[in-house]
């Protein structure tokens, strides 16, 4: 069974049992949001850590991933890549390699997600270092994996913003348009399900050379990334919004400009 050889489910209640089997060992991943939310997290963590075969340190981490079963699935996620960071800190230097690869490469979009934490919980690691490991899965191929990958790293964006900001302009140059989306959606002012960023809420501009890269992007995915970031704008600065759209229709009369000003300025044209 594939993700493109069925009909995703449009509510928990209709993913056939079979899937939910496949989900939760691994076997398959998840074919839109619904498939994700209902992942047996621990399942597939006790059947991940069995062909790991770490030995005992696997018995703690399960015990104490069982104590997350009550958490949102955010936080199940975020807290099991934390765990995994821990176990992967306290293995010999080959089989801590071994180990890693085995998750950022799992077939599962959960586990790699999970991977997506368990980079992030790295100490002492460098801005540029910590975007380099990440990278690869800012360019996954599964959707679940890339919103991830930028929730985990967000926080050390915030906690270095202008030097992060100067580090993703050639990601908003990239030839792919997921890094580019990433370059984007990690910047947000407000965005969803993560922190704000209140000196983006009050001073967006500080973002405006890596947004310029974006203003004529030739895919949807990137565009509309680009269109809700301004509209988070618009919410705290609408002058400063108005102002850059404005300019971006005179300079770059393009239907990619127009679409990315249009979606931006939905929130101000329901006031006006």
């Amino acid at each position: 069974m594939t993700t493109n050889a069925r009909k995703p489910a449009r509510r928990r209640s209709e993913v056939p049992a079979d899937v939910r089997r496949a989900l939760s060992s691994g076997e398959l991943e998840s074919a839109n949001l619904v498939e994700w939310l209902v992942v047996d997290q621990l399942e597939l963590l006790e059947t991940l850590l069995e062909r790991l075969d770490v030995g005992k340190p696997a018995d703690a981490l399960l015990s104490r991933a069982r104590q997350l079963q009550r958490k949102g699935v955010m936080q199940r996620v975020a807290g099991i890549g934390g765990l995994l960071h821990e176990l992967v800190a306290g293995l010999p230097l080959r089989e801590r390699a071994r180990v890693r690869k085995a998750i950022l490469g799992h077939r599962s979009d959960m586990v790699r997600a999970w991977g997506a934490y368990l980079l992030c919980a790295e100490r002492n690691v460098a801005l540029a270092e910590r975007l380099a490991l990440l990278r690869p899965l800012a360019a996954d191929a599964h959707f679940g994996v890339r919103e991830i990958a930028w929730s985990a790293l967000r926080p050390h964006v915030m906690a270095d913003l202008d030097r992060a900001l100067r580090l993703l302009e050639p990601w908003a140059r990239d030839r792919d348009p997921n890094v580019r989306r990433f370059a984007s959606e990690i910047t947000r002012p407000r965005g969803v399900w993560c922190h704000h960023i209140p000196v983006l809420k009050k001073d967006p501009a500080r973002a405006a050379e890596l947004l310029e890269h974006l203003r004529s992007d030739p895919s949807r995915y990137v565009r509309d990334s680009v269109g809700n970031w301004l509209n988070d704008a618009a919410k705290s600065r609408p002058d400063w919004v108005k102002t850059l759209t404005r300019r971006w229709l005179a300079e770059s009369d393009t239907q990619a400009t127009r679409a990315i000003v249009k979606r931006a300025t939905r929130s101000l044209r329901s006031k006006s």
